[in-house]
């Protein structure tokens, strides 16, 4: 198998260089189970664990996820391989783990598109989507908005508008998931050799939209419920797919809560005439809670922004404040560990 098909290039050949002097191989995880991994390689999919001295030097958002090039050892083939190095990744999708600890789940890396995909149903939220917008801007990626269940919606013209009032520069493909005609307009975003991934709620019809790509049941799909349209998170684990195309298109279970992850987060793509009306402020520091010539306020006044994008946008600055606070604290609180360690073992040393 040609790794080629994987989306191997003469960059990550050049990232490999010095791991093929150490007699490893490199391959791209496709799946990923707790710290089991489906690896696609040029003898073909093997299993991989990871070794224990990549457990024990990375922190868990360095350690392997779907996308991701690695650089393995297998003795003979059949036996589980084992992952010694992660490949310095182009980009990564983060978000912040569920519960109360400020830590990064790492949901997919080197993706070159991002679809996010949203139903013209009990899913349609432009608040939601605003949020999946600034999240996807931090990978650097190219995005694409799907909306689908076009064919149930009696107003696609309307919401189409909305959708593009609150994302003007980007592409925006409103499909019918069980169409393989319509499902096809995304192949325009998806070159040979590159990666796309899908993220969204659950029951948008990301699965049925991989299946229409591939030409195959390959993903399990099931309907949403019909009180309130909710998906029921039919795909449990990551996984990529090498398209008939040439392209690659990753599948992602249904995301319930997307908080974002940023330590320089910036909400500048996600929200264009906002961040244009402040440079038009009278004061640089302007707070746009009331000051005396704010361009954000009168532009609200006279209802060419609307109150609840505005709200929508201090919520997510406020985040990203939040997020980056808690993660100066943990450094600072890392760092102090680090030096008492340090001085622990330089007093042993003296002693000995």
């Amino acid at each position: 198998m040609k790794l080629e098909l994987a989306g191997w290039d003469q960059s990550w050949a050049q990232a490999f260089e010095n791991h093929q002097d150490q007699g490893l191989q490199p391959g791209r995880v496709f799946t990923h189970n707790r710290h089991v991994y489906s690896v696609y390689t040029e003898s073909g999919e093997i299993t991989a664990e990871i070794s224990g001295s990549l457990l024990y030097r990375v922190d868990e958002p360095e350690l392997p996820v779907v996308g991701d090039w690695i650089a393995f050892r297998q003795h003979a083939p059949g036996d589980l391989a084992v992952i010694h190095e992660v490949l310095p990744r182009r980009n990564r999708f983060s978000r912040k783990a569920a519960g109360r600890a400020f830590s990064e789940q790492v949901i997919a890396a080197n993706i070159d598109t991002l679809f996010v995909v949203c139903g013209l149903d009990h899913d349609y939220n432009l608040r939601r989507l605003e949020r999946y917008l600034a999240a996807a801007d931090e990978t650097g990626a190219f995005v694409v908005i799907v909306l689908t269940k076009s064919d149930l919606c009696s107003n696609v013209e309307e919401l189409l508008n909305d959708v593009a009032s609150i994302a003007p520069s980007v592409p925006i493909l409103p499909v019918n998931a069980l169409s393989s005609e319509s499902v096809a307009t995304l192949l325009n975003h998806l070159d040979e050799g590159r990666t796309a991934a899908l993220i969204g709620s659950s029951g948008v019809g990301k699965s049925t939209i991989v299946n229409q790509l591939l030409g195959a049941t390959s993903q399990t799909t099931q309907p949403t419920r019909d009180s309130d349209g909710r998906g029921r998170h039919t795909t449990t684990q990551r996984e990529l797919f090498i398209l008939p195309s040439g392209g690659l298109i990753l599948d992602n279970p249904g995301i319930r809560e997307l908080h974002l992850w940023s330590d320089t987060g910036s909400l500048d793509t996600a929200f264009p005439e906002i961040e244009t009306l402040a440079e038009f402020c009278k004061f640089r520091d302007c707070s746009h809670q009331g000051n005396h010539g704010c361009a954000v306020r009168e532009a609200l006044a006279r209802g060419e922004l609307s109150q609840e994008r505005w709200r929508n946008y201090l919520k997510l600055q406020g985040e990203l404040r939040h997020m980056a606070l808690q993660l100066d604290q943990n450094a600072r609180r890392n760092a102090k560990q680090r030096i008492k360690k340090l001085c622990k073992a330089v007093k042993r040393n003296q002693k000995r």
